[in-house]
């Protein structure tokens, strides 16, 4: 096997573990001073990333070094809150090994795990406007990519399985490794199956996750799965439609400007006023010349704004609406300033997660989701070959062949963005259709 990290991360499928998959082959192709974790896990209920870097804390710093080696960066920090406590004593009886690689504890906030907002909290750079870590000479990595490094350095396996936390109203909540492909439906019946028989599925985080049927498939990107009553009120704001959303910010916005108060962009200086951009609902205009429907690019969509709003309004889905009209358009983002400093309060800015599961009502779910291996052999996956951002795998078997786990059975297509897939387990293709490989034991 190469030694060349690069060679090694793309052979392995390796993506962003944290959600945004983009390919990390690409992304580690740079030169930094600093390298960031992203330990954060900033969305509620989740608790993937905080245990692994207890139980594999030794793991994670060796890749961290790993990547600061490649990138020539000459300080590493893991960022992570001060209430992971398990993680920061594993992690400290490492870092006697790693004189280079240094902690950097934050409070309790939402959303700590924005990356342009960890880059700040971790080293007080700012990211320009519409820009990444790398504009200020940072790297950012998540906790989960960084093991699925050290999995391919070590013992040559590839990406093939997920940690996941599953939650809600399921029968015990626990966070457990899965073979990609496997259907929601079979990750949540590991947690005993939801308890209620009305019910609706998110995958990922309450804030920023999404709606999913329960014969959708896990993928690299999968975080957790959160099981909620259909007419809870976080299933109702996220059905919301754009339609309504934008009537109910043209009668109802009091220009208040809680929403801008809160934004994280906004708070490091980019010019984002979500209270601005909610006046083109009723007026068609954001009465402010600095101001134009263009900074709606801005957004993150950490939908934080409405959670802040006693209306209940949702400036991030006007936003997302507002991008989608312009991106029709052709237009594409303008605003790529570099802010001289942050807002001076942003530190009273910090919004307590615990003051957001109790928003989002999700207070009985803010329970522990132990760490358990995974009690069942699956007998059949479904490998989508897109679950990165970048154009889908091409498929290198046929129906019928036999296949080991750990086995590519996608390529990145040439001169592409891409990552490529591996069966998870063993077994015979048995169909290739609509960009997905299935394989039956």
């Amino acid at each position: 096997m190469s030694t060349n990290l690069i060679d090694i991360v793309k052979s392995a499928g390796i993506v962003g573990a944290g959600g945004a998959t983009f390919p990390t082959h690409v992304k580690i192709n740079a030169t930094v001073d600093t390298v960031i974790v992203n330990g954060a896990e900033c969305e509620p209920l989740l608790r993937v990333d905080q245990q692994l870097m207890d139980v594999r804390a030794a793991d994670m710093l060796a890749a961290l070094q790993a990547v600061m080696d490649h990138t020539k960066a000459s300080k590493g920090i893991v960022g992570l809150k001060k209430k992971y406590v398990p993680a920061i004593n594993s992690l400290r009886k490492e870092l006697v090994n790693y004189p280079q690689i240094e902690l950097g504890i934050m409070d309790n906030f939402y959303p700590a795990g924005d990356e342009q907002t960890l880059v700040y909290e971790m080293t007080g750079r700012i990211v320009p406007e519409g820009g990444i870590p790398l504009n200020v000479g940072t790297l950012v990595i998540n906790v989960e990519t960084l093991l699925n490094i050290y999995d391919m350095m070590t013992n040559e396996k590839p990406v093939i399985d997920k940690y996941i936390t599953l939650t809600g109203k399921v029968a015990r909540r626990l966070t457990t490794k899965v073979p990609l492909g496997i259907t929601v439906k079979e990750a949540l019946d590991l947690a005993g199956g939801p308890t209620i028989d009305d019910f609706v599925v998110i995958n990922g985080g309450p804030m920023m996750g999404k709606i999913v049927p329960l014969d959708s498939y896990i993928t690299k990107g999968t975080k957790g799965l959160i099981v909620l009553p259909k007419d809870h009120y976080l299933i109702q704001s996220k059905t919301r439609s754009h339609r309504d959303s934008l009537k109910l910010a043209a009668s109802a916005c009091m220009q208040c400007s809680l929403c801008t108060e809160v934004c994280p962009r906004n708070s490091l200086g980019h010019h984002l006023e979500p209270h601005k951009l909610m006046r083109l609902a009723a007026y068609g205009s954001t009465c402010d010349p600095k101001i134009t429907a263009t900074t709606a690019f801005l957004c993150c969509q950490c939908a934080l704004c409405q959670y802040a709003c006693v209306m209940d309004l949702q400036p991030w889905k006007v936003n997302d609406y507002l991008k989608g009209q312009l991106a029709a358009q052709g237009i594409k983002n303008p605003h790529h300033e570099q802010p001289e400093k942050a807002n001076p309060f942003k530190m009273q800015k910090h919004f307590n997660v615990h003051r957001l599961i109790s928003r989002l009502g999700l207070d009985e779910f803010d329970k522990e989701a132990p760490l358990e291996d995974c009690p069942v052999t699956f007998k059949k996956v479904t490998i989508q070959m897109s679950q990165h951002i970048g154009a889908p795998a091409q498929p290198v078997v046929a129906v019928g062949d036999e296949v080991k786990r750990g086995q590519m059975i996608g390529e990145i297509p040439e001169k592409a963005l891409g990552a490529r897939q591996f069966a998870s387990i063993d077994g015979k293709v048995t169909a290739i259709e609509d960009g997905k490989i299935v394989i039956e034991a």
